[in-house]
């Protein structure tokens, strides 16, 4: 009598279930037809945009998970996800920290003088870099780059300066849509989720 209890599961195939236009996904490749780092802004991409702040001037901000676990497999994609903001905080360092991304810049001025020594380290051209960013400070990155995307609620010359606008708001899993994209335009996104079946990153998302 076999023990039904010992016998490994049956693990279906999942084919990916999202979708996005053929047009858009040769868009994301980028003119280099293979994108190396995606460089996120934080206020309003990663978060809402709004500022919490508490009576001794501490800021608070809200994450989405969506968000944090897209970083992470882009990473795993190949594509090096880069943080550039132009404010500091304590909760912005925990949680770029939490998510294991070693390169970000924070309180910077001027994204562009921040971002331009970044690629030279890791040798990729503005061609192989995306963008999300959600008003006037992230422009200068935003038409340099092979591919630039903006929140469904950024300012209208951001969006006018993307090559897509996600449906998804900042801080509401505009990202996430980000990567999802960049993913899928790389090849990569339904090996990643069918690689999900089998184990379990033990990173906080």
């Amino acid at each position: 009598m076999s023990d039904s209890s010992s016998t490994s599961p049956v693990v279906r195939e999942l084919r990916p279930a999202l979708r996005f236009p053929a047009e858009l996904l040769l868009k994301a490749q980028g003119p280099a037809l293979g994108l190396k780092a995606a460089i996120f802004d934080v206020d309003g991409v990663l978060t809402d945009g709004r500022i919490y702040l508490s009576e001794r001037g501490e800021d608070f901000k809200a994450f989405a998970t969506l968000d944090g676990h897209g970083m992470k497999l882009l990473a795993q994609g190949g594509i090096v996800p880069i943080v550039i903001t132009g404010r500091d905080s304590p909760a912005v360092r925990r949680r770029v920290a939490d998510l294991g991304l070693p390169h970000a810049v924070y309180g910077a001025k001027n994204k562009l003088a921040a971002a331009q020594p970044l690629l030279d380290q890791l040798g990729v051209s503005w061609a192989e870099v995306a963008v999300i960013g959600d008003d006037w400070p992230d422009l200068p990155l935003m038409v340099r780059a092979g591919f630039a995307c903006a929140p469904a609620q950024a300012h209208a010359e951001t969006k006018a300066a993307a090559h897509h606008v996600t449906d998804a708001a900042g801080g509401h899993g505009a990202a996430r849509e980000f990567c999802d994209l960049l993913l899928m335009a790389a090849g990569k996104y339904a090996e990643l989720l069918q690689g999900h079946l089998e184990t379990l990153d033990g990173g906080h998302a």
